[in-house]
């Protein structure tokens, strides 16, 4: 398996387990957001670019509802 391979694996895994926890605690929303930077890049670097696009807005999307939820 390639280094990118495992890099994907590695950030789709991150997004499942801190979707899973959100509930738990606001800082998994934010970790979410994270992970989902981490798949955009994924996306992008393997040509992907569409599925980069798409992790970026949900990166914004969980970013926003971690705001909301702090504020």
């Amino acid at each position: 398996m390639s280094a990118l391979s495992l890099f994907g694996l590695f950030a789709v895994t991150a997004m499942l387990v801190t979707y899973t926890l959100e509930k738990r605690s606001s800082w998994y929303i934010l970790a979410f957001a994270a992970a989902c930077v981490l798949g955009s890049v994924y996306g992008f670097l393997q040509g992907a670019w569409p599925f980069g696009i798409v992790e970026a807005i949900w990166a914004g999307v969980a970013v926003q509802r971690w705001f909301t939820l702090r504020g």
